[in-house]
């Protein structure tokens, strides 16, 4: 039984907590402060009792991670920060205004915050890969996971709930704000708690049901979480939302919204506080566990040879993980395909697979570099685009990860469209701070898997299904940014810009082209984001006609890319690429019939000149 003392200080925190997020959300004229309220006592006694963490430190490696799924109650997470001393109220006030790191849904522009959410359902997928570079580097942390029962309807939580309980991630605990109120009203299950104890029941959790608003119950449940061996926890808390102001509490049209008086509220409250938390820092000084390293000797290709670009970056990857201990992989169950299986036989210990669960495998990579880890993370590229939401916020959290799609474009041929990546390099262009790159031959691959180890934020490399000819020496850098000019000469009267596949397309093209009379240069554009804009310009100038041609749809790609580039300067542009909706056929067929193998682009400089 809690001591009469400790449970008054429990409550005094609580109520501190709420009027600060109402007066938060008030100064802003915006937010979700009934979202808040519901927590805080969970949150009260996490942070008082449970929580381990040096928030003079924030990279100590044995501090627990605290991630809000339910971004959207950011008003309590400042709160809490203010009571733990390392705000100010007058920064606290400052929460949504321009300028400041208190924005409508955290970000790790503040040092204690890991990830950015605020998009539902992500936080426990990403906790679940927090919980798994844990074990991985062997050290005692936590992780504790604030989430709310609407989030609980995205399926992405369920990947999370089977992935966790199938590997017995006992150091994870999401804490599940059952407010029963979502945005436009009531959420499926409501207050009923055992609908969600029974799914996560099933999935291997330990569940534990309880009173969100009895310090009592949540401290017994949070001791029970951290004594839990061999599974993860799940504590299903009944809550009220807008707790403790008549105006809002348990009331429908609240949501999202800064309380029409403000100062009643904080008045039924209890007034302002000036409670301070003092967070226990962890027991342990802990030394992440790293594997070992050898020298790098990456794998090469005779010029001549015909290798497929997704074997170079199995081979590739494997040789990166010799040379690095800190480079882990994960598999969307593909790993046959992708070539991923190279470095799960050399390195199964850092091999995870992640199964046909796109939004868990990005979510994990996500969680596994929050802590110092190099992941790389491949499937097909069309799905991918399943991910694309965790993708966006990876961008938005400036997290590290590296992602290969395969079997891009109608190069696959018989399998169709349903397996053809055709909107990556486009999806992936659009992400903050994203480099994305598209190899053409085995060794331009090794050089650039190796090259994406140091990258800062979300980097994209393309692979290609079929064999193509090695055309590039081994040992060859390709810096991120730059090109290769493949032809040129000072009569050439266009320039084909390609990538990938049709990189050999346009060199077959350029050769027929010759044999006509026709001069046309020929650039290798492998980074597409960014580009070597002034390999581009300096094109556009000389030869006033560009043709780009790419194994991807029209819209977002590489063609784009080279406009961005040069629309400034006014030089014809020719775009060919997948227009139409492709159906099964061998691959040359494939390049054809989307009217970008070598006789198309051939047809469409003489038509261009």
């Amino acid at each position: 039984m809690m001591p009469d003392r400790d449970l008054q200080y429990l409550a005094e925190l609580a109520a501190q907590l709420r009027v600060d997020s109402v007066r938060a959300a008030a100064e802003a004229g915006s937010g979700h402060p009934t979202s808040s309220m519901s927590a805080a006592d969970l949150m009260a006694v996490l942070f008082a009792c449970h929580l381990r963490y040096d928030f003079d430190n924030p990279g100590n490696p044995a501090n627990d991670h605290l991630i809000f799924s339910k971004g959207h109650a950011s008003p309590l997470l400042y709160s809490l920060y203010k009571a733990a001393g390392v705000i100010s109220d007058e920064e606290l006030l400052s929460f949504r205004r321009r300028g400041s790191r208190l924005e409508g849904h955290p970000t790790p522009r503040l040092p204690w915050v890991d990830v950015a959410t605020g998009s539902l359902g992500q936080g426990l997928p990403v906790g679940v890969g927090v919980a798994m570079a844990g074990r991985l580097e062997r050290v005692p942390y936590r992780v504790w996971v604030l989430c709310g029962d609407s989030e609980l309807a995205e399926g992405s939580i369920w990947e999370a709930t089977e992935h966790a309980g199938s590997e017995g991630l006992a150091n994870l605990t999401a804490i599940v704000d059952v407010n029963r109120l979502g945005q436009r009203g009531p959420t499926r299950h409501g207050w009923d708690t055992g609908a969600y104890a029974r799914r996560f029941g099933a999935f291997g959790w330990h569940t534990i049901e309880i009173d969100g608003h009895d310090p009592g119950q949540i401290d017994y449940a949070l001791s029970d979480a951290r004594n839990t061996r061999r599974r993860p926890t799940v504590i299903l808390a009944k809550t009220r939302k807008g707790e403790g102001v008549l105006e809002v509490e348990n009331r429908e049209g609240a949501h999202g919204k800064a309380l029409k008086d403000p100062g009643k509220a904080v008045q039924e409250l209890g007034g302002p506080r000036s409670v301070r938390v003092e967070v226990h820092k962890p027991e342990v000084d802990a030394a992440p566990f790293r594997f070992g390293s050898n020298g790098m000797a990456l794998p090469s290709y005779p010029v001549g040879e015909k290798v497929a670009t997704r074997t170079a970056y199995g081979a590739a990857l494997a040789a990166l993980g010799s040379a690095r201990g800190d480079v882990v992989a994960l598999d969307g169950e593909v790993a046959d395909s992708t070539k991923t299986e190279t470095f799960g036989k050399e390195h199964p210990e850092r091999f995870f697979e992640m199964y046909i669960a796109e939004q868990q495998l990005v979510a994990a990579a996500v969680g596994l570099q929050v802590r110092g880890w190099k992941p790389y993370a491949a499937t097909f590229a069309a799905f991918l685009t399943r991910a694309h939401d965790f993708i966006r916020m990876a961008g938005v959290s400036r997290a590290d990860i590296r992602l290969v799609g395969s079997h891009a474009g109608v190069a696959i041929g018989e399998d169709g469209p349903s397996q053809m990546g055709l909107e990556d390099l486009a999806m992936m262009r659009t992400v903050h701070g994203s480099t994305v790159l598209y190899p053409c031959d085995a060794n331009q691959t090794v050089a650039l898997i190796a090259e994406m180890a140091d990258l800062e934020g979300v980097s994209y490399l393309r692979t290609t299904r079929g064999d193509t000819p090695v055309i590039y020496q081994p040992g060859e850098r390709f810096p991120v940014g730059g090109s290769r000019v493949l032809r040129q000469s000072p009569g050439d009267r266009a320039t084909i810009v390609a990538a990938g596949v049709t990189v050999h397309e346009a060199l077959a093209a350029a050769d027929d082209l010759q044999a006509d009379g026709v001069r046309v240069g020929v650039i290798d554009l492998y980074s597409i984001k960014p580009v070597d804009t002034a390999a581009l310009v300096e094109a556009a100038t000389t030869t006033g006609n560009l043709i780009t041609v790419e194994d991807h749809r029209i819209e977002g790609g590489l063609g784009d890319a080279v406009m961005d580039a040069v629309s400034e300067l006014g030089p014809r542009v020719v775009k060919l690429a997948v227009t139409d909706l492709p159906g099964s056929a061998t691959p040359q067929e494939q390049l054809a019939d989307a009217r970008i193998d070598r006789h198309a682009i051939a047809d469409a400089v003489k038509r261009l000149l």
